[in-house]
């Protein structure tokens, strides 16, 4: 048997620990460079490749390692917080963040570059749901959703930036410069965190549940790499279905060592609350549309429109710089009606955004997307503050870095799932419609060319160098099969945004459990 540890249910106060706003913006200094470095990599992508030699494979490793990585770990991680104090895992977090971070930036190996990303992905994993435990131990129940909704619009402020940083940072200095950047944000918000941070374990530090580490460690990998695959290899491959049994195989035999476990990893009882659990199907709900729908945009603006990433980034301000304005609200307005009424009515919102993007034109101008994109801002924005209030508030203060990690969880997996999903919709619309905007020309295209046009039209995009007689049939017929692929994504988005909508009118808040024992055994 493990020996137990005792340790200090809080340690000694020093000046500035424990001020609610002051931990608010130490944790969002760290938070923030997860939250950018999300968005640069996206658009430093090509100029690794030219620079590093990469191929294709190699870059959706440079993203796909760190995904991975990052979902694999989070509740694990969250766990760790939880036993261990949170404010130690955040700093660990923080510090490992931005040492990966300059690692990378001095690497000149594609293969050393997605090693350290991976690396990444598991300080960032350690980072995340530590905050939001932070949060939840320095803020009263009453003003948690205030911090959320704070904590909503400096997730709007990274997002925003994020484009802008990054598309000036690649074409006036170097792709380095986007990991280099996290180096004095990481270094302040050490500084900070050390300064204003209170730790708050609530419990006598106790075994690790390693069985339960390595079965939904598997789970986790397992889910979200068939997801990521399931694009490339197809639903139905041999591939995709192995690794989606083994995620029903494994997740039923971690399930079920958490039912007999005396210390689990993921307490089940957790879930008994119903508002927990509708919480974290929310989360999935809002990742699923959010995500999967901006993938896309993205190829809209640069494929069909053929702007700059930069220039992209501008076009997204609209949602991103909302959600500044907008998550504030949403914390204001949750504090004084609850998370149902708030949560439903941003669900609605974000269906008619998703409705408007439907119905946009090839030759949409930039009020046609910044309509949509302002309406999202003030749907999203109360979801997800009171899915993040609704998680984190319901469980107790000795399991909120768990509830943190299931928070995070949920939204990678939606994230993956939406962008997955989606984009089999998009594939399968683009393929069914491609050779009619084609006409006569599509008999003369042999099969497999024919194909490779599809998979270059399912991104917006059509090929360069062709004869002059063809390359504007078929540059039209990418661009139009594209917009009905995209049209029906957005449909299938404003269908999900629906269900969320109804979902939320089931849940309940939080903050009533503080200090509220929890049986796990």
């Amino acid at each position: 048997m493990a020996q137990a540890l005792a340790a200090p249910s809080e340690a000694p106060a020093k000046p500035g620990q424990g001020r609610p706003w002051l931990t608010l913006l130490a944790v969002s200094l760290g938070v923030i460079m997860v939250m950018l470095d999300g968005t640069v990599v996206a658009i430093a992508n090509p100029v690794i490749g030219q620079e590093l030699g990469a191929s294709l494979a190699d870059l959706q490793w440079v993203t796909s390692g760190y995904l991975l990585a990052l979902a694999v770990f989070l509740i694990t991680a969250g766990k760790l917080g939880d036993l261990f104090g949170h404010k130690r895992v955040f700093l660990i977090g923080v510090a490992g963040f931005a040492l990966t971070s300059l690692a990378i930036g001095l690497t000149s190996s594609v293969e050393a570059l997605i090693a350290f990303r991976v690396l990444q992905g598991l300080f960032g994993a350690l980072l995340q749901p530590a905050a939001l435990a932070l949060l939840r131990l320095a803020f009263p129940g009453d003003r948690l959703n205030m911090a959320m909704g704070a904590w909503g619009g400096i997730i709007g402020l990274s997002s925003a930036a994020g484009p802008i940083v990054g598309g000036l940072l690649v074409e006036n200095v170097s792709w380095q410069s986007v990991f280099f950047i996290n180096v004095p944000v990481g270094a302040v918000a050490l500084a900070m965190g050390l300064w204003v941070l209170r730790d708050g374990r609530t419990r006598l530090l106790s075994r690790i549940d390693w069985p339960g580490v390595v079965l939904l460690s598997i789970t986790m990998f397992s889910l979200v790499w068939a997801i990521i695959k399931a694009p490339e290899w197809g639903w139905g491959d041999t591939g995709t279905l192995a690794f989606l049994a083994v995620t029903v195989v494994v997740g039923a035999a971690f399930l079920f060592w958490q039912s007999r476990a005396k210390e689990p990893l993921l307490p089940l009882t957790l879930f008994k609350n119903a508002s927990f659990s509708i919480g974290t199907g929310l989360m999935i709900l809002m990742a699923f549309s959010m995500f999967g729908a901006m993938f896309f945009l993205t190829f809209f603006f640069q494929g069909v429109h053929g702007l700059t990433p930069l220039e992209s980034g501008i076009r997204m301000l609209p949602m991103s710089a909302g959600m500044i304005v907008a998550s504030p609200l949403a914390g204001v307005l949750i504090g004084k009606l609850g998370p149902r009424i708030p949560i439903a009515g941003g669900m609605l919102i974000t269906a008619t955004a998703m409705f408007l993007m439907s119905r946009l034109s090839i030759e949409a101008a930039f009020i046609d997307s910044a309509i949509p994109f302002a309406l999202l801002a003030f749907g999203l924005s109360p979801v997800f503050v009171g899915a993040t209030e609704i998680i984190v508030g319901n469980a107790p203060q000795e399991l909120a870095g768990v509830a943190g990690g299931v928070q995070n969880s949920a939204m990678q997996v939606g994230g993956a799932l939406g962008t997955a999903i989606l984009g089999a919709v998009v594939a399968a619309k683009v393929s069914d419609v491609y050779a009619g905007y084609l006409g006569p020309a599509a008999a003369t295209i042999p099969p497999d060319q024919l194909e490779g046009l599809k998979g270059l039209a399912s991104v917006g995009m059509a090929p360069s160098g062709l004869p002059e007689q063809v390359a504007g049939v078929i540059t039209n017929a990418s661009h139009l099969s594209f917009m009905d692929g995209l049209h029906l994504g957005f449909v299938v988005s404003t269908g999900v945004a629906v269900v969320a909508a109804v979902l939320a009118l089931l849940v309940k808040a939080g903050r009533k459990t503080e200090g509220a024992p929890v049986h796990i055994g």
